[in-house]
């Protein structure tokens, strides 16, 4: 199989588009409020932890059903799909959130 194959598979792009939600959502908040510690989080705060999390069962899934199948295309997915996750989570880092 093939990596485009394989990308194809909800498995393999949902967790993807979470990333991109998850950061869609810090840049916006960071836009409409800018980058101040809050005491208490916000919904904002919360939807991107479940963002961030859900993604880690996805992955799981998609990682039992395809490494067996496909080894080498499925680790350049879950690459890619980690990836994601890092740069998601780089504005909270940069931003002290």
């Amino acid at each position: 199989m093939t990596f485009q194959t394989i990308i194809r598979q909800p498995g393999a792009f949902v967790p993807l588009v979470m990333s991109l939600a998850a950061l869609a959502l810090v840049l916006v908040h960071v836009a409409l409020s800018g980058a101040v510690h809050e005491a208490d989080e916000g919904a904002a705060a919360h939807i991107f932890q479940l963002l961030i999390a859900a993604q880690l069962p996805v992955m799981g899934l998609f990682a039992i059903k395809w490494l067996p199948r496909a080894t080498r295309a499925s680790l350049a997915v879950l690459v890619l799909q980690v990836a994601a996750i890092v740069v998601a989570l780089a504005p909270v880092g940069m931003f002290k959130l």
